[in-house]
């Protein structure tokens, strides 16, 4: 009896072939879980306003490449400037790709981007925009939960948990002051995230800002 001769599957010819022409195997999502499992990215930044720690781009960038080369995996990021017509609002898509050669994974994020952000040139604002986009694209591929501990509000199984409104702080003439040098200085987005954790009025909003 006459046997067919199965032929071998084609190879990607680029890497965006690598996200449709996906060859099923178990291996890249077991290392990929791995490096999910085994990621510990710290949170090595400070903001002096909000007086918090967190973590950007690039403390998560170093925390995986050494689980990248581990596990034998390549990860790309790419970015793509988009405008919405209607509006000619302008952003930035940020794309993480993983893969081993066969298989891939992708995960995107976007950021808008203020050409006319206080404090900051063209350059800055998209640069900015794109670190932001990047880091929520890495925290999707990675699963990183960039928010704060909710264990103080967890019951543990006694009772339903309590959601409490934070408080927000004064904003005191000297807290002004620093915030406007700041911005100076080009640390608008900085100023604009430490904010949230102040009772600000528009008018002293204006202040720090111009």
């Amino acid at each position: 009896m006459a046997t067919r001769k199965q032929e071998a599957p084609a190879l990607p010819t680029s890497f965006d072939d690598v996200a449709v022409q996906t060859l099923p195997t178990s291996s890249f999502d077991e290392r990929l879980i791995a490096v999910q499992h085994e990621l510990k990215a710290p949170k090595g930044q400070y903001n002096s306003f909000g007086k918090y720690a967190y973590r950007n781009a690039e403390d998560i960038l170093e925390a995986v490449k050494p689980l990248l080369k581990k596990y034998s995996l390549r990860m790309t990021i790419s970015d793509t400037i988009h405008s919405i017509k209607t509006s000619g609002m302008m952003y930035v898509e940020a794309t993480v790709s993983v893969t081993d050669g066969h298989t891939s994974a992708r995960v995107s994020a976007q950021a808008g981007i203020d050409p006319n952000r206080k404090g900051m040139d063209i350059a800055q604002s998209f640069g900015s925009s794109s670190s932001y986009a990047r880091k929520y694209a890495l925290n999707g591929m990675f699963l990183i939960d960039d928010t704060k501990d909710a264990d103080a509000t967890n019951t543990h199984g006694k009772g339903a948990p309590v959601t409490q409104a934070p408080v927000k702080q004064p904003l005191t003439p000297e807290i002004i002051d620093r915030m406007k040098t700041a911005v100076e200085f080009g640390k608008a987005e900085d100023v604009r995230t430490a904010l949230v954790k102040y009772a600000a009025t528009e008018e002293q909003i204006k202040q720090i800002f111009g």
